[in-house]
């Protein structure tokens, strides 16, 4: 539910070149803009629904974790998607690799894509997370029968939240607990970054990016996802919750999972996981 702001204005001058995502509403603050986003979607709202809080006090992460950022210093948005269903697993590959542009373009330095919902910034000693994504879906009805979950057909369509959290313009000093796992745009860059900018970025390179998915073109999506992967050809330890499994990151399939090769040469796909990078010791 918005707490701020009630009928937030949608920004009045979206990019010339944009053919979707120019109904940008804001909002000062709210619980969690893909919350709001989600329950607009049940109300019957249409694809392309962009909101954007200044501040989230029940933002979430993965696995309902919470996300937490300094008010007005971070890109919080969600974007309302229809697409069709058989794609809609790769939304997040879309939204990860129109972020990571987005920060080139205005930040002038590249950040990599850590499996499965991460950008990250490695400076050859630690790992810190630039941003989050997180996409929440309601599948057709079809998805789901008395044997299990099938798979949707091309046809079909989701309804899916795709939201991120992006940190922009964050204080010089981070609190002790963040400092070695968090790093925000304007502390790579070395000066201050607009927000505003940064979303318009974004917005115009996922544009281009969910035109491929819809017109299933997901093979370039996921080239362009592998090519600012921090993770592939990487030593990593997956969390699995009940065991880990460890070996060298090798590829992701056409679905998103992880395909990891462990040291005997048996390769594991894995649909789900926290990633660890890890670091040879020589």
């Amino acid at each position: 539910m918005v707490t701020a702001v009630e009928g937030a204005d949608a920004i009045a001058a979206p990019a010339q070149r944009r053919r979707r995502f120019t109904d940008v509403r804001r909002v000062v603050e709210t619980g969690s803009t893909n919350a709001d986003v989600m329950a607009l979607a049940r109300q019957g709202e249409r694809e392309g629904i962009v909101l954007v809080a200044d501040h989230q006090t029940a933002g979430r992460g993965r696995a309902g974790r919470t996300w937490t950022a300094p008010p007005g210093a971070s890109l919080l948005c969600t974007i309302l998607l229809r697409p069709p269903a058989d794609v809609a697993p790769l939304v997040t590959f879309a939204l990860a690799v129109a972020a990571a542009d987005a920060v080139e373009r205005v930040g002038g330095f590249r950040p990599g894509l850590k499996w499965p919902n991460d950008l990250v910034v490695d400076d050859g000693q630690v790992v810190r997370k630039l941003a989050g994504l997180l996409a929440e879906a309601e599948w057709p009805p079809s998805a789901h029968h008395s044997g299990g979950y099938r798979r949707p057909a091309s046809h079909e369509r989701a309804t899916v939240a795709a939201g991120i959290g992006l940190n922009v313009d964050w204080p010089a000093q981070l609190p002790s607990d963040l400092a070695d796992v968090a790093v925000a745009m304007n502390h790579v860059a070395g000066r201050p970054i607009d927000r505003d900018e940064v979303l318009e970025a974004l917005l115009d390179e996922f544009d281009v990016l969910y035109g491929w998915l819809v017109a299933g073109d997901t093979a370039s999506v996921l080239d362009a996802w592998r090519a600012r992967s921090s993770t592939l050809g990487r030593e990593v330890r997956v969390d699995l919750g009940r065991d880990d499994v460890v070996g060298t990151a090798v590829d992701v399939t056409d679905e998103g999972h992880l395909v990891v090769e462990e040291a005997g040469g048996r390769r594991r796909t894995l649909a789900v996981g926290d990633v660890v990078h890890l670091r040879r010791l020589d």
